[in-house]
Formats: structure tokens, C-alpha cells, sequence
């Protein structure tokens, strides 16, 4: 076999690393005197370690984070009040083996969405299929795949992935459409994949968000909270702070 077949076998195996770098790590074998396992071992390596970081990435723009955050980016000296150790606890990602949730609780400008995109982050790295969303974002869509008589396929979007991200509940008041739509996710994800959520509402303003609507707010609470560990953070906003120039 010529190298032009060969960059065509591999082409078509999808196998980029080896077609690239086969006659090179030939050379390195041959100055080393590896045995032909040990080259064959050393290029499928090097292979599956590709295949594993593209995965990674593309697990990462499948997420759509707004912006990437990580855990050793967070300000611990800003929060008037808050538990690292709960936090550096949930980002083991067994909440997300559980199926079950984490509600980041706080005023604006805390910190809370950078946690709530690191966690979706960190979990992209660990195999986990993560989207990310604004909780309005969220209903607008779920509203126009509605009129269109596509609900089913645009739930699918936010019932299939391991854990989503819901970002500022609360910040908007929501309708009732609008609050039933949000159920239905809350509810589908049960027991069946973890929802992380950030609001500056405590639980018992809820109601508030959903048209008041006490039976539905009392109904997807009862669902949401099952399986949740709150988070409580407490503090001025530190955008405030940069703002001032504090």
C-alpha cells in the first residue's frame, strides 16, 4: 500500500491524528526502537485523546454558555455570606448522578451565574450533555415553538440534555402560558435529569414569578425541591463595586 492509499483508508476511517502524524511517530519509534505494538499503541492513543477533546468541545458549544467560567475564576472574598465548602462539594457533579437540582439563591451582581455556568462547565468535561438558558429565554422559545405546533420538539430541547442551566428566575415576572411551560420542564426532568437554577427570589416569593399562581408555584416546588440543594448567598453586588470603582 502507497501513502496515498493510506491517507485515503484513514481519511475514510476518520481517523485525522494517525493520518497526520503516522510517519512521525514512525520516526520517533525507529529512534527509539519500539516494537510495532508499542507504535500502534502510541498512535491510538494519541488518537482517542483527540476524539475525547473534540467531544469535550463540541459538548461545550452544544452548552451555549454566554461566556466560559470556571470555579478557580470565582471572587470568594466578595460575598457577605457564603458556603465554599457546599459549593466546592457540588461541583463532585453527584448531584447531577442523583438527578437532582441546586437553586443558587441571591441579590444581582453575587455571583451566581458564574457558579451556576462553571457547575454546566465542569460537567461538559466530565461526559455530561449541558444546556445553558435564561429561565425567559427559555418560556420565549418554548412560546414560539408553541404558535408554530412544535412544542413537542422544542421541550425536547430541554428535556434532553443531562443537566440544564436555567439563569434569572425571578428577574421577570412570568404568565400563566408562560408558568405552565416552565412546569412542564420542571416536571418531565423529575427524577429523570438535573436543572440548576439561579434567582433573586427565596421561595417563598415565588409566586410572584408565576402570575401568582399559588397552585402551580405550590406544584412545581413540590416537584423542584424533592431533590434540591439550595445555595444562599448574601452581599452588595460586586459589579456595583466596579462600577463605583470601589
Amino acid at each position: 500500500m502507497n501513502n496515498d492509499d493510506l491517507t485515503k483508508h484513514l481519511t475514510y476511517l476518520k481517523l485525522p491524528y494517525i493520518r497526520e502524524n503516522h510517519e512521525a511517530i514512525g520516526e520517533l519509534a525507529a529512534r527509539k526502537q519500539w516494537g510495532h505494538v508499542h507504535y500502534l499503541a502510541e498512535l491510538i492513543k494519541e488518537e482517542a485523546n483527540l476524539r475525547h477533546d473534540r467531544t469535550i468541545q463540541r459538548r461545550i458549544r452544544m452548552a451555549r454558555f454566554p461566556v466560559i467560567k470556571t470555579l478557580d475564576q470565582f471572587n470568594w472574598s466578595w460575598p457577605k455570606k457564603i458556603n465554599r465548602a457546599q459549593i466546592q462539594n457540588l461541583f463532585r457533579l453527584k448531584f447531577i448522578e442523583d438527578k437532582s437540582n441546586v437553586v443558587f439563591i441571591g441579590g444581582v451582581g453575587l455571583g451566581k451565574t458564574h457558579l451556576a455556568s462553571a457547575l454546566g462547565y465542569q460537567a461538559c468535561l466530565k461526559g455530561h450533555t449541558v444546556l445553558f438558558a435564561s429561565a425567559i429565554d427559555t418560556v420565549n422559545n418554548l412560546i414560539s415553538a408553541q404558535h408554530a405546533g412544535a412544542l413537542k420538539q422544542g421541550l425536547k430541547r430541554y428535556l434532553k440534555p443531562s443537566l440544564i442551566v436555567l439563569d434569572e428566575l425571578g428577574y421577570l415576572p412570568i404568565d400563566k402560558n408562560g408558568a405552565d411551560l416552565l412546569f412542564q420542564i420542571i416536571s418531565e426532568r423529575y427524577e429523570r435529569g438535573s436543572i440548576v437554577i439561579t434567582t433573586n427570589r427565596v421561595f417563598k416569593d415565588w409566586p410572584k414569578i408565576f402570575n401568582n399562581d399559588s397552585t402551580l408555584t405550590s406544584a412545581l416546588l413540590d416537584r423542584l425541591l424533592h431533590h434540591t440543594e439550595a445555595v444562599v448567598i448574601e452581599g452588595k453586588s460586586y459589579r456595583m463595586k466596579q462600577v463605583k470603582g470601589g
